[in-house]
């Protein structure tokens, strides 16, 4: 009896250690807005207010909200090229 429910909450914890947040690198919980360039070259139907850059490839990303989940997207141009920039040399 014990040992079912020790685990079904490891299983809860386990799962919930599995969510990612959107917050950027100072934990703030807020996201720096996006550049004004960016959105003007962004497609339609793409949550803006969810965009940020990815350090790891230097492309903006978005977070979309399907049926089923949420799903880090890349930010794609209305061509459908995703939207990235040079890192600083």
């Amino acid at each position: 009896m014990y040992t079912r429910i020790a685990i079904f909450i490891l299983l809860g914890v386990a799962l919930g250690a599995c969510s990612e947040t959107l917050s950027n690198s100072q934990g703030s919980g807020a996201l720096p807005p996006v550049p004004e360039q960016i959105v003007a070259l962004a497609a339609p139907n793409q949550d803006l207010s969810t965009a940020r850059l990815r350090p790891a490839d230097n492309c903006y990303w978005y977070m979309h909200s399907g049926p089923v989940e949420d799903t880090l997207l890349p930010l794609r141009t209305s061509g459908g090229n995703p939207i990235c920039v040079k890192p600083a040399a």
